[in-house]
């Protein structure tokens, strides 16, 4: 064999190269290893090159298994399972995979390379650019990518048309990757569970993140695809709200928040939260699987729903352009380092020609990326690996990452994902927090309830701990704002100040029972949504709220348009609330009551009899250099650039309000049956 195969003595003896210390770019197969991504106990990532016939030329990654794990029949038997798993599936929100195949005497999968970042690593590039909160239609965009990802695997058929039941069971922010284009792409199929292949949990071990892990995994139960879609419910909590939604001290308080602990509402951490986000974000967090979504494309259709409804500029476009934004330093590194290691890449391929590698039978097709786990036994662990030295990554990841912009666009679009994942005790922040840095603390406070079993509230946010607890390292001379809430009691308030060093207070907190009552009159009878947690009692009489604090009451019935009630109540106060649901599409009522003010206020602005009639009415093209705004024609909001539409003749005023920096205003005059065209600037 012309090429050295890895773990074998170089020409002239020697000890045998550290496979990630390899000399490289050099030919494996019919590809061209240029760069080592990651290594694990088990496999190795790299970079590669396909070449074929007619100039054809496409950026891959190769996940090599390291030849001593060709003995052991159980991992290769995981491999091919993921292999077949992976097989089946090709979507434009899940990462592809081309082949599986054997070279140098080692079994080997390729996959696609995506040219993006995670979302953990999207955080971080926003804390370097001082962005303190993540856009909501990018969240909304985000998330809509990974619940049609979600959609399409879980419901997969096999060719016999029988279900395969995928699970991901690993949904997280590492797993969810945003290409500059703005594609989101769900990757690590690599532990998904399928019914063709069951797996023993060696030692009780949990697969997965645990800050994104469902009740039902947590607690060590079957899962089905609903776990899924509780993962996607606490990022979407996270990217909307800047906080941590599961965070304990360690794995078991973290376990204990999911199983045990009442759930904040995301309007208890972000005020003037939108209701509708809100009850999407509920459902999906629900504590049964029953009551969540039972689908991800009930959830997608929500979402999408919202975004009408709301009219939030979500857009991939969008999307793509700020995440451009964020990483504008490390893309001009990726475009410097290009051209060195496209010289290295043309001069290996004239050496080799375009040639075939042998295949295993029946297992061509595409295959997601999986992580290396560093453990020796197959499946174990739950997705971690190794990671490289930091000086390795440094002097690797420019170079590899800048070879697949111009050759991508060669190959026909194929992406290049530069970001390694960490091991699995490396928790991700969703979002960053606007909060100050942290503040030296030295005092404690004691907190007690009856009954016990109270959720903490401390400045707004919520602790693992339950009452009694005693909360340590609490900052001196400042107020301390203490909330305990527990269901069908009051909310307890109370503010402190810690004024000396190892200073503890203690306070005893005597719940009062919920003592305000809602009386509801609602045609038809309606589903009750109170505070975005659906009510299990009576639909006609509501008890035990908490006074002195907003309520939110959603109601609905199918084929109705829901009805909300916002209201503060006083204590012993009973409320009386009555509706009739109005029947019909949301979208088409609200369209119709629209174009309702929309008639009477022309007809409040009626001309005089003698005032000239206009000609009919024009048109308003609005676009934007330089990025995107969202835009508003005579007051009516018409979305993000490019958009446009209908406009009476005579003088329009088109104001254009970029993600950052001031509203622009221009006015334009529009003839009757023609279009005027409208340009903004956006700075940079």
């Amino acid at each position: 064999m012309a090429q050295q195969q890895a773990g074998e003595v170089p020409e002239g003896g020697g000890e045998t190269p550290d496979p990630v210390q390899e000399v490289l770019p050099r030919q494996f197969g019919k590809y061209t290893l240029l760069r080592n991504l990651a290594s694990g106990g088990m496999a190795e990532l790299y970079l590669a090159l396909h070449r074929s016939v007619a100039g054809f030329e496409k950026l891959v990654v190769i996940k090599r298994i390291l030849p001593q794990m060709n003995q052991d029949q159980a991992f290769i038997d995981m491999l091919l399972h993921e292999a077949r798993t992976a097989a089946t599936l090709s979507h434009p929100n899940i990462v592809q995979t081309f082949d599986v195949g054997q070279a140098e005497g080692s079994y080997f999968i390729a996959m696609e390379h995506i040219h993006g970042e995670d979302i953990r690593t999207i955080v971080r590039g926003m804390r370097k650019k001082s962005v303190n909160e993540f856009p909501v239609a990018h969240a909304l965009t985000i998330v809509g990518g990974v619940c049609a990802g979600l959609a399409y695997a879980h419901e997969k058929r096999g060719l016999d048309g029988q279900p395969l039941h995928i699970v991901h069971r690993d949904i997280s922010p590492q797993n969810i990757v945003i290409t500059f284009t703005g594609d989101v792409k769900i990757v690590d199929f690599g532990i998904a569970k399928s019914e063709t292949f069951v797996e023993e949990q060696k030692g009780g071990q949990l697969k997965g993140k645990v800050p994104y892990m469902s009740p039902e995994q947590a607690a060590g139960d079957e899962i089905d695809w609903r776990s899924d879609i509780f993962a996607v419910g606490v990022i979407l909590f996270e990217l909307t709200t800047g906080r941590r939604l599961f965070k304990g001290a360690n794995e078991f308080e973290t376990l204990k928040l999911i199983t045990d602990r009442e759930y904040p509402l995301p309007s208890d951490v972000a005020p003037n939260y939108p209701l509708g986000l809100e009850r999407i974000v509920m459902k999906a967090l629900a504590k049964d699987r029953d009551r969540r979504y039972q689908t991800a494309r009930e959830m997608q259709s929500d979402l999408e729903s919202f975004i009408r409804q709301e009219r939030v500029p979500a857009s991939t476009v969008s999307l793509g352009k700020w995440m451009e934004m964020l990483f504008e330093e490390k893309l001009a590194q990726q475009n410097e380092a290009l051209h060195d290691i496209k010289q290295l890449a043309d001069a290996i391929a004239a050496q080799h020609p375009p040639e075939s590698a042998p295949f295993v039978s029946g297992m061509t097709g595409v295959f997601p990326a999986v992580d290396l786990s560093t453990s020796t036994q197959p499946g174990s662990a739950s997705g971690a690996v190794a990671s490289i030295p930091p000086e390795k990554k440094r002097s690797n990841t420019p170079i590899v990452a800048g070879a697949l912009i111009a050759l991508a666009a060669a190959g026909g679009g194929i992406y290049y994902f530069t970001q390694q994942k960490p091991p699995v005790a490396t928790e991700t922040v969703a979002a960053p927090s606007a909060s100050a840095a942290p503040v030296e603390a030295r005092g404690a406070m004691k907190l007690t309830s009856d009954p016990p079993g109270a959720a903490i509230w401390i400045n707004g946010d919520l602790r693992s701990e339950v009452t009694p607890a005693t909360i340590d390292n609490l900052p001196l001379n400042r107020e301390i704002k203490v909330k305990l809430s527990l269901e069908g009691y009051e909310s307890f308030k109370e503010s402190i100040t810690l004024s000396k060093a190892g200073d503890t207070k203690s306070l005893d907190a005597k719940m009062k029972t919920g003592s305000v009552t809602v009386t509801l009159d609602v045609v038809p009878e309606p589903t009750v949504w109170i505070d975005g947690k659906p009510w299990k009692g009576s639909t006609k009489k509501i008890t035990g709220l908490s006074a002195d604090e907003e309520h939110k009451i959603v109601v609905s019935a199918s084929g109705y348009v829901p009805k909300t009630f916002t209201f503060t109540g006083k204590q012993g106060e009973t409320k009386a609330l009555d509706a009739k649901l109005m029947k019909g599409d949301p979208n088409a009522i609200a369209a119709a009551e629209k174009a309702a003010a929309e008639k009477a206020n022309e007809k409040a602005n009626e001309k005089k009899p003698d005032a000239p009639a206009a000609a009919g009415p024009g048109t308003v093209r609005v676009n934007a250099k330089g990025g995107y705004c969202n835009v508003t024609i005579n007051g009516a909001s018409m979305g993000a650039t490019p958009t446009g539409g209908p406009v009476p003749a005579g003088t329009a005023k088109v104001t254009c309000k970029p993600e950052s920096g001031p509203s622009m205003t221009q006015t334009v005059n529009v003839e009757a049956g023609q279009t005027a065209r409208v340009i903004f600037q956006i700075p940079q």
